[in-house]
């Protein structure tokens, strides 16, 4: 065999080999290309079904993951306030048992100047005159002093039709407004947002005397429906800025 058969069998091998090298390459990069499209199909169809079941649990009213991870925020330290429960009396402590709280009341005591203490003093009062049948769970006062005067599992005589359900919350006015101070509103908002996450309620649930029966009360909230709402967002916000989401416990309907 000559030198030129010889260099042609060598350049023939080297192009041999050269051609199975690319060959190699192209399978790897087509075996990587499959790789990278099942694995991107995968991600987008778990994305699709987890999307498509969101949809399905919020058409359907079921909580998602993320909100029986996060549950609503709920206040768990109440305002400072004295308990002065009234002697049971068929006038204003009936003894009632109040066994399930669906809401919050929200009331002015339409007394001008007076103050909780006042208020509270004239509920006991009833037990001996018997004049009327009035009462509430708490009074909050013009400087936010809180009372309360009746048990929260019992009933109070405030709010008519839904004494049987509520919480009833009397609040002094220091003038014929009927325009809350700022610290009786802001006894107020820590009031009802602690009871709120105290018996699993939302904002919906916290009304005005008014919404039970039309009564002017209170009357500034009444009056200025957006004051009204302006103040459930006052206890939102609050609830937002003090509140934990620790998990809720069962509802209760201690003193």
């Amino acid at each position: 065999m000559g030198v030129d058969d010889k260099n042609e069998d060598l350049e023939y091998e080297r192009r041999r080999a050269l051609r199975r090298a690319k060959m190699r390459k192209k399978r790897q990069r087509e075996a990587f290309l499959k790789l990278a499209l099942s694995v991107f199909l995968v991600v987008i169809l778990a994305v699709t079904a987890a999307q498509v079941r969101r949809i399905i649990l919020k058409k359907s009213g079921k909580p998602t993951v993320k909100e029986v991870i996060l549950p609503p925020k709920t206040v768990k330290t109440p305002p400072d306030y004295d308990v002065q429960l009234l002697d049971v009396n068929e006038f204003s402590r009936p003894g009632i048992p109040l066994e399930k709280v669906n809401g919050i009341v929200v009331h002015y005591t339409a007394n001008p100047g007076t103050s909780a203490q006042n208020n509270r003093d004239y509920f006991q009062g009833l037990s001996l005159s018997g004049e009327t049948s009035v009462s509430s769970h708490f009074v909050i006062g013009i400087e936010g002093e809180l009372i309360q005067c009746v048990p929260c599992n019992e009933v109070a005589y405030a709010s008519n039709d839904r004494n049987s359900d509520t919480i009833s919350i009397e609040c002094c006015i220091p003038d014929e407004s009927g325009k809350f101070t700022d610290s009786t509103y802001k006894t107020l908002v820590h009031l009802i947002a602690w009871l709120m996450g105290r018996y699993g309620l939302n904002s919906s649930d916290v009304i005005r005397h008014y919404d039970v029966t039309g009564k002017n009360c209170p009357k500034y909230f009444v009056e200025y429906p957006s004051a009204w709402e302006q103040f459930k967002k006052d206890v939102n916000s609050y609830i937002d800025s003090y509140g934990t989401r620790e998990p809720l416990e069962g509802t209760e309907t201690s003193k």
